[in-house]
């Protein structure tokens, strides 16, 4: 049950977590408007604000292995914007509620922060590679912080999910809880890698074929996988555990489907080698009971609700606020 509320998670992300807040300043302290992307009541968030969010967005992105076309680096850079109007306008709010967090806590994230890390010098070495210092952290985890009490006491406490509302989802929604047909299937490896040479899958062949034979002669399946296989689940015995259609690749997947419990395939060719499969357990087509999902639907269902109600709160204070906008949007 994920949500895609792309505008929502990107807000919550940006203020529940505390991340990469905006340090504001004033108006008529910044020179030049080239230094700014956007004025919230007369207060300024820097372009070193939002390139560092930026900076922070992309490196994930880079990191999960993907790149950004033009048309998501654009959009992703019209969130961030929004995010920091968001987050100061809310941090404006909490200021004006008397919201004050306590040098004891702040003390305590910074360390909590150095602790992760091996020594004083990676922590400071790290920093610069973010182009943060220890000022920043302090400032935006306060402010942060702030904006959690804010939401905690505006919106969080007034949240409510029921039994009734947590069922009626569920009633609603069955197919969320349906569990697919898996099966509970081990393998003994022989690999031939897809570039081997005629004469090293002639090999691989024989040896699965000899191991074929032993097991037909009576032999243990899962000591035979301790002994032969060369997968990395050889050492349990084989053992891959319990998976549905689509996990594993075309050729196994068709054969461990076919298979009653206690049955062994022949000989199956994949791009890794050949296979020999067992499956030990299988399970039907289910639907999770609502006694095993209650407490977790219901703590779906607050996070949702407060993920809207953050939103109108937002809109409602965006209605009140004098919010310029300043960067040009591009590529």
């Amino acid at each position: 049950m994920l949500m895609k509320h792309g505008r929502v998670l990107c807000i919550m992300v940006t203020v529940l977590t505390m991340a990469a807040l905006a340090s504001m300043v004033s108006a008529e302290d910044t020179p030049t408007s080239e230094d700014n992307v956007a004025t919230v009541n007369g207060s300024v968030i820097t372009k070193v604000d939002f390139d560092r969010e930026m900076e922070r967005i992309e490196r994930q992105v880079s990191g999960g292995g993907k790149n950004l076309d033009d048309s998501q680096r654009m959009k992703i850079k019209a969130d961030v914007l929004e995010n920091l109007i968001d987050a100061e306008l809310l941090y404006q709010e909490s200021q004006k509620a008397g919201i004050e967090v306590e040098d004891a806590a702040v003390d305590e994230h910074l360390e909590k922060i150095k602790k992760r890390f091996p020594s004083e010098t990676e922590f400071s070495n790290a920093l610069l590679e973010m182009n943060l210092s220890e000022t920043d952290i302090r400032s935006d985890f306060r402010r942060g912080k702030a904006i959690e009490q804010l939401i905690d006491g505006h919106v969080t406490q007034k949240i409510n999910v029921t039994d009734e509302d947590a069922k009626e989802y569920y009633d609603n929604n069955l197919d969320l809880f349906k569990q697919p047909e898996q099966v509970r299937a081990s393998h003994i490896l022989i690999k031939a890698d897809s570039d081997a040479t005629e004469s090293e899958n002639e090999q691989s062949s024989k040896e699965i074929e000899a191991i074929q034979q032993k097991l037909q002669e009576g032999a243990d399946f899962a000591a035979l996988a301790r002994e032969f296989s060369q997968g990395p689940s050889g050492a349990n015995g084989g053992d891959l555990g319990y998976f549905s259609r689509g996990q594993m690749i075309k050729p196994f997947e068709e054969a461990a489907f076919s298979l009653k419990p206690g049955e062994v395939s022949d000989i199956v060719k994949t791009r890794f080698g050949y296979h020999l499969i067992k499956v030990v357990d299988r399970k039907a087509e289910s639907t999770t009971p609502y006694d095993d999902v209650v407490d977790k639907l219901k703590e779906y269902l607050k996070q949702k609700r407060i993920q809207e109600e953050v939103l109108l709160y937002i809109d409602k204070l965006k209605s009140k606020a004098n919010v310029t906008r300043l960067l040009t949007l591009e590529p």
